[in-house]
């Protein structure tokens, strides 16, 4: 089953993001097949200000320890973090 992490930065901590990155993008890798895709969400300034990271997991428990286990969540980075199960319809390549 698919879950859409959908993480909100708090104000004012893109430096706690940029000095996490290489943490979260390793940690990411290290999940392999698991993620589907991710990246950051944009402000009207083009500056990250959040994530979107798609993930397959049995559960939504199993989802919300993968987010709770990213190192920008761990960081202290993360307003709030919602956990929201997924149906990717149109353009999977698994249906292809």
């Amino acid at each position: 089953m698919l879950f859409a992490l959908l993480c909100n930065d708090k104000p004012d901590h893109l430096q706690l993001r940029l000095d996490t990155r290489p943490a979260h993008l390793e940690y990411l890798d290290s999940l392999g097949d698991t993620v589907k895709f991710a990246g950051p969400f944009l402000g009207d300034d083009g500056k990250p200000n959040g994530s979107l990271v798609v993930v397959e997991a049995a559960d939504k428990a199993a989802a919300e320890a993968i987010a709770a286990s990213d190192p920008y969540a761990k960081a202290g980075l993360f307003q709030d973090v919602t956990v929201r199960p997924w149906n990717w319809a149109i353009k999977n390549p698994a249906n292809a």
